[in-house]
């Protein structure tokens, strides 16, 4: 048992440090090559102009650079390796056992957090183009991948670990609390995985305040590594407290004023291997992670649903629901402070973090 607790726990020490470490490098390079947005928020996601939004980003005064997330999933790629390599080359009992990649847990996990993140990488590069001056013509220079490009990408990393799961790994049903029979989905198993892992990555635009994502995330992976440890998956429980060491790394610098912002390279990666650590906590793990999942996302599914309503009530009704979407936004525009708003997201994102490791345990 003291093993496993250490197996978990000091790799998360460890991306933290490794994180704090890569930040100055890191930051000076995106300073000196100004990596940051060149135009400011002109359109709401239907296509109308974006009038408080954008007075609330004020991205063309505001020279932060993107790409933070880098500082999450390279001090998380760092840490395994190392770790991994150690076991290697050294061998000794101690680091075998402290050694987190396994097939079983963490290749899946790591392989979409790493995918997911260089594509939201390139994005960003994208983004952080002038239109004026960059040889990238069209939408991407200033504007990046579009929606509909990226939310295929997503499906696509999505599609391929749903064929691993319910191919490779033989999961075709969603796990259910004690009590009540699992719920066989059949070959349908695969498109409910995509629709999941979309609706989170929808939930990444959460990405809008300083210190804001940091928090949430930290704690929504902080929930199921707690319940991956209960489930005695202890490389997957590891990998997650790893994960959210580099999100406090990031979490350390971002608080305001922000040094940086998380951007695609950093929700992209990290929306996609939330559903996918969910997936494996599900019946995998002889659990209900799936079914947990809306509780501990909570804060996602909230601002998900709040641009929807936006987008319907705009439509048939004429008229604005919030005066600014997502919710967060919101909040803003009715005048709380910024960091008002993150705080009382964190509370929320830990109660919810709570709520949902007592029901996937007790369930």
């Amino acid at each position: 048992m003291i093993i496993d607790i250490v197996k978990v726990f000091l790799p998360a020490v460890l991306a933290f440090l490794f994180g704090v470490l890569i930040t100055p490098p890191l930051t000076n390079f995106l300073y000196r090559h100004k990596m940051w947005k060149k135009t400011s928020v002109a359109r709401t996601i239907d296509g109308q102009e974006a009038v408080i939004t954008a007075t609330l980003h004020k991205d063309d005064v505001k020279k932060t650079p993107r790409m933070g997330g880098i500082v999450v999933w390279l001090s998380v790629f760092i840490t395994i390796s190392v770790i991994w390599l150690l076991a290697e080359f050294i061998s000794t009992e101690t680091l075998i056992n402290l050694d987190i990649l396994s097939r079983s847990q963490t290749w899946i996990p790591l392989f979409t957090l790493i995918l997911g993140a260089l594509v939201g990488l390139i994005d960003d590069f994208l983004v952080t183009r002038d239109p004026a001056t960059s040889r990238f013509k069209g939408s991407y220079a200033g504007g990046g991948l579009s929606l509909t490009k990226r939310l295929l990408v997503v499906a696509i990393i999505a599609f391929l670990c749903a064929l691993w799961f319910y191919f490779k790994l033989g999961v075709s049903e969603i796990g259910a609390p004690d009590g009540l029979n699992p719920i066989p989905l059949g070959i349908f198993f695969i498109p409910f995985f995509i629709l999941v892992i979309i609706a989170l990555y929808a939930g990444g635009v959460i990405d809008g305040i300083d210190g804001l994502s940091g928090g949430v995330f930290a704690a929504m992976f902080g929930a199921y590594g707690g319940i991956a440890f209960y489930q005695q998956q202890y490389d997957l429980a590891a990998f997650c407290a790893t994960v959210v060491g580099g999100i406090l790394a990031f979490l350390w610098f971002n608080i305001p004023p922000a040094r940086y912002y998380m951007s695609d390279t950093g929700m992209m990666g990290l929306t996609i291997t939330l559903g996918i650590v969910a997936f494996m906590t599900d019946s995998l793990g002889k659990g209900h992670g799936i079914m947990t999942l809306p509780i501990i996302a909570f804060p996602l599914v909230i601002t998900v649903l709040s641009n929807i309503i936006q987008l319907l009530s705009k439509k048939l009704r004429g008229k604005k629901v919030f005066l600014a979407a997502p919710i967060h936004h919101h909040f803003q525009a009715i005048g709380w402070p910024a960091y008002k708003v993150t705080m009382r997201y964190w509370v929320i994102s830990l109660v919810c973090a709570i709520l949902g490791i007592t029901f996937a345990l007790i369930g």
